[in-house]
């Protein structure tokens, strides 16, 4: 994954498209303090879940800059949102997490609002990564209400 995020910030820069240009470099410089602290290399895995981290912190930029009234601001986090995303691998949909999370609560026999943390933890436990953690917890709330 690391070597097709260099190979298309030197086609992005090929290319004149500076805001990806500057959305891959940050990502870069992220991966390099995550593989500095780890002091090794970084899998796969870890690399997905810094990509995530960044995901995260756009998308509250954009509450926060939506909020503000800061529709310019907005605007360019969304533009970095999709080039990030365009890393991830596909998240399930509102109808697979709410499948996904009746067989949880179905297996074990899951019933009140108290138990939302316990069908969350192993609902993200099977679906790793794939998941929107706030969008699954309203669903199970709906669910188990």
């Amino acid at each position: 994954m690391l070597s097709r995020i260099e190979n298309d910030l030197k086609a992005a820069m090929k290319s004149g498209d500076k805001r990806r240009v500057a959305t891959l470099r940050f990502l870069l410089a992220t991966l390099k303090n995550e593989k500095i602290q780890a002091q090794r290399a970084l899998t796969d895995e870890e690399i997905e879940a810094a990509l995530r981290r960044s995901v995260k912190q756009r998308k509250d930029s954009i509450e926060q800059y939506a909020r503000g009234g800061r529709q310019d601001l907005v605007d360019a986090e969304t533009e970095e949102l999709g080039i990030l995303e365009g890393y991830l691998p596909k998240g399930l949909s509102e109808a697979d997490i709410e499948a996904a999370l009746k067989d949880v609560i179905r297996e074990k026999g899951l019933s009140s609002q108290k138990d939302v943390g316990l069908a969350m933890k192993e609902l993200m436990a099977r679906h790793r990564g794939r998941v929107d953690g706030k969008q699954a917890q309203e669903i199970a709330r709906r669910l188990l209400s």
